[in-house]
């Protein structure tokens, strides 16, 4: 094993080489094992344990093994314990998730303080198997059919391509020893159920069952692959890119072959799942939205406007005099000139001496009215939006820059006409949004 792993390096995670790798070990088999192969290849290993305190003696028993397992190899270590069951009713979780977010969080932690290059963790075929059909019996799509990522931004799987044969055949001749942990052997979860159960039975029907489902596995990766090149080309036809949203231009999408499963591909990665939902919108009325628990897609008009959903701020940012620029919550830049030069919806020019400082910048709120520059009489700014046709989405994110409570400019869109520049003006402040 440990030759056919050393080859699958050199092929595959060649970039492992000379990194400093962190390595999630729990004290079973699987990562006692991955521990001994990168010991054995002298990598630059630390490892990670977590008490998640939920088998009491048992889980302390664990930690106990991996800090001696440590000490035997020389290598250093890091241990956390959570207080797993407490986490889970406080953020209404299963345990299960609860100790994939604590760990996961932790590990990430460390990566960061300690200045780690990647997170190894010991998944493996029959892993990979599970979720497998874990995905399948939830419905999804072809990317839940291919399981388990072997690297997924700094973690990385090298035993992805091995059976559990064969990390406890090598366990077995190099003598190696592990912790069992008792709740794998309860069929309390799915994915146990599938390890103690099903998975079983249906290898005694065929003995070639694990490698065939790595060569499916296989050609589901080289088809998703071909997706995602056309996704490439689609993105370049349909999809534009405005500010901090993304436009699908729903006409080209139509034109398209299987609208459907196209988004679909297209969503997917920003956690939407409600499909029937999102592919009525295309003939929906315009304000009709869909939503993930990170994103907004919004009908407007022939768009589908996909949004991340970024919580308020209600707070007011003074800005004195002798500013010169800002970044947030808007890139501004503030400088007084002789002369008005190019004219942009992103640039406005201002009177400075009908200005009183500190000026205000806001989120607009309902009751708001201006003078909209070149017009007469006020209008509120709902119904100035509605007549500029703003997206949902776009009034939301409208700022407004104010002086004693009066507005002098609805940031990006349009300025005051009380605070325009005249012949009598003797001092020009132009602010113009940093692209």
């Amino acid at each position: 094993m440990l030759q056919k792993l050393e080859q699958h390096l050199i092929q595959n995670l060649s970039f492992l080489k000379e990194k400093k790798l962190l390595i999630a070990c729990s004290g079973g088999l699987d990562s006692v094992v991955l521990t001994h192969l990168f010991h054995k290849m002298q990598f630059d290993i630390s490892l990670a344990h977590c008490n998640f305190s939920l088998r009491g003696k048992e889980s302390d028993g664990d930690e106990a093994f991996v800090i001696q397992l440590t000490k035997k190899l020389s290598i250093p270590v890091f241990t956390e314990t959570f207080d797993t069951n407490l986490y889970a009713a406080e953020h209404k979780i299963s345990i299960q998730m609860a100790a994939r977010e604590l760990r996961y969080r932790w590990f990430y932690k460390i990566l960061d303080n300690f200045k780690f290059d990647y997170l190894l963790t010991a998944h493996h075929l029959d892993d990979n198997l599970e979720t497998f059909f874990i995905n399948l019996s939830r419905g999804t799509g072809l990317k839940g059919l291919m399981g388990i990522p072997q690297i997924n931004e700094k973690t990385v799987r090298p035993l992805l391509d091995f059976s559990k044969d064969e990390i406890l055949n090598y366990a077995t001749e190099n003598k190696l020893k592990w912790r069992e942990d008792s709740s794998n052997a309860k069929g309390d979860y799915l994915r146990n159920q599938l390890r103690l159960e099903v998975i079983p039975k249906i290898k005694s029907t065929n003995e070639t069952f694990l490698q065939n489902y790595q060569k499916t596995r296989s050609h589901l990766n080289a088809s998703q692959n071909l997706i995602d090149d056309y996704l490439t080309v689609v993105l370049k036809l349909a999809v534009t890119e405005v500010e901090n949203a993304y436009h699908l231009n729903i006409k080209k999408l139509r034109e398209l072959p299987n609208t459907e499963a196209l988004l679909y591909e297209l969503l997917s990665p920003f956690g939407f799942s409600a499909w029937e939902d999102i592919s009525g919108l295309i003939n929906a009325q315009s304000g009709k939205q869909v939503f993930s628990k990170t994103h907004r897609l919004l009908k407007n008009r022939d768009f589908l406007i996909l949004t991340e959903i970024l919580s308020v701020n209600s707070e007011e940012i003074f800005i004195s005099e002798k500013i010169g620029s800002m970044n947030f919550p808007i890139p501004l830049i503030f400088e007084t000139v002789g002369e008005i030069a190019e004219i942009k919806k992103n640039i406005v020019y201002l009177d400075k001496d009908l200005l009183s400082y500190p000026l205000v910048l806001r989120k607009w709120k309902e009751g708001d009215s201006f003078q909209p520059f070149g017009m007469k009489g006020k209008k509120k700014l709902s119904k100035f939006f509605k007549d500029e046709k703003l997206a949902l989405n776009e009034k939301e994110n409208s700022w407004v820059l104010c002086s004693n409570d009066e507005i002098v400019w609805v940031v990006g869109l349009r300025a005051d006409e009380n605070f325009r520049v005249t012949e009598n003006t003797k001092s020009i402040l132009q602010i113009a949004v940093k692209k």
